[in-house]
């Protein structure tokens, strides 16, 4: 039989850039070569395209695998990546988990891991995430948006969160505990988005909870989070023992179910597919909250995602094995419709 050709897309422009790249290595290491050849796209900061075979010796050359390195936009781009089975964007943050890579993939006609345009867009953007679930009747969490940094608006008292509505790992996020650090916190919020939300502080545990599938999406064991930090900040998710996952959450068995629930109900409703990681906030009276759909979590081995299938009897193998199989599956039936 032969081998599924793999594109690896990885890198990007955003900050996240060596999330991304640790992620990608990740994958390429556990994709097994007798079933898959592997070859691998990686996005610069600066934009520029490099192509190459796939091999970790040359991704660790010099950090790049510069078997021809393209500008974006390129007419060439959707023709080299038309030529292989599937594509797995391993990208954090705009320019890649913000449906912009994702289009270009529909525009060459290739089955690609992960949610499509509209939902990855609209997972991005946590204003507009926001605003879908609760049309759903979803519980999220209370927040409003500001849209100039001259803007100061705070119906929740302190402490709240400032935080970019577009951005992911904690970038340009503040923890406001008066009205000093908050407007500092506005400021810094808007170096990276035109678009800013001031979001309520939920005293609760932390939960987050792996989504699965297409049409029919399952839930992982949810864990909790543990930060070693005042709260769950960029160093506590990236540095080493910057916080511990707990599975499952020390919380009653019906609000796992809950988190469970909702989370699934979350992924249907703002039409995500493959896969999403959940964030959630557990009151102690057992309330649940949504915060946050990641449609491209950390995929080391050792993320969250991957963690909690594993927990979940899904092992990281099986778990890209079955990512591959749902891109297929989803190119597949959409190919069927009349545009």
């Amino acid at each position: 039989m032969a081998r599924v050709r793999v594109a690896v897309v990885m890198g990007g422009r955003s900050s996240e850039h060596e999330i991304s790249m640790a992620s990608a290595r990740s994958v390429i290491d556990a994709l097994d070569p007798e079933r898959y050849e592997t070859v691998t796209v990686e996005i610069g900061r600066d934009g520029r395209w490099a192509l190459g075979s796939g091999s970790q010796a040359e991704l660790e050359r010099d950090g790049r695998s510069a078997a021809e390195t393209l500008p974006v936009p390129t007419s060439r781009v959707p023709e080299t990546l038309a030529g292989v089975d599937v594509v797995f964007p391993v990208l954090h943050g705009p320019f890649g988990e913000d449906g912009t890579v994702q289009g270009l993939l529909e525009l060459a006609d290739v089955p690609y891991v992960g949610a499509g345009v509209t939902a990855s867009a609209l997972c991005m953007d946590k204003d507009l995430f926001k605003s879908v679930l609760r049309d759903n009747r979803i519980p999220v969490t209370r927040s409003v948006t500001l849209r100039s940094p001259e803007q100061f608006e705070n119906p929740f008292g302190y402490p709240v969160f400032v935080k970019p509505a577009r951005l992911g790992s904690s970038v340009g996020i503040s923890k406001a505990r008066g009205e000093d650090e908050l407007r500092a916190g506005i400021a810094l919020a808007f170096q990276h988005d035109e678009k800013v939300l001031v979001e309520e502080f939920v005293d609760g545990v932390e939960v987050e909870v792996g989504v699965l599938g297409n049409e029919k999406p399952i839930a992982s064991i949810p864990g909790e989070i543990v930060a070693n930090a005042d709260w769950y900040d960029y160093s506590a998710k990236y540095d080493e023992g910057g916080m511990e996952l707990v599975i499952p959450p020390r919380i009653a068995d019906e609000a796992i179910e809950r988190v469970q629930e909702l989370s699934v109900q979350a992924f249907r409703v703002t039409d995500c597919e493959g896969m999403a990681r959940a964030d959630c906030f557990v009151r102690a009276d057992g309330e649940v909250l949504v915060n946050e759909l990641n449609t491209i979590p950390g995929f080391t081995a050792t993320s969250v995602y991957a963690k909690l299938f594993e927990a979940s009897g899904i092992p990281y193998e099986e778990l890209l094995e079955r990512l591959v199989q749902l891109a297929i599956e989803r190119h597949d039936r959409r190919a069927r419709l009349r545009f």
